[in-house]
């Protein structure tokens, strides 16, 4: 079982930046796919943003690319996403995730307990 934590969630005005930090229980994370996604009042949870195990490969979604950056300390046992550049249509709560096996895929197995990003316009 891993478990996840995210932090660094918050307030913040259009334009502004957040960073969000999630710290995986076990040593296993390294060699696991993670994943940022996110659920605004109302709708369907979204993918955000992946990267593998290694880093080498990174996915973002259309709405995020080029504001968002994903990355991962697999020292630290802790994957990023630093948000740039926020949009009131940004808030969400934010949830980061944790595929079982070493390949990227959509199944997300593990998953954090969300934090909450508020962007006012």
């Amino acid at each position: 079982q891993v478990q996840l934590v995210e932090s660094g969630g918050g307030l913040v005005q259009a334009g502004g930046s957040l960073r969000l930090s999630c710290a995986a229980s076990r040593r296993t994370f390294t060699t696991s796919p993670m994943g940022w996604f996110r659920q605004a009042p109302g709708k369907e949870r979204e993918f955000v943003a992946s990267i593998s195990s290694g880093s080498s490969i990174i996915n973002y979604a259309v709405s995020v690319k080029g504001r968002f950056t994903i990355s991962r300390d697999n020292a630290k046992n802790t994957v990023y996403l630093q948000m740039n550049s926020l949009k009131p249509e940004d808030t969400a709560v934010y949830y980061c995730a944790a595929r079982a096996i070493a390949t990227m895929g959509d199944r997300y197995d593990y998953w954090g307990q969300g934090t909450q990003v508020t962007v006012s316009s």
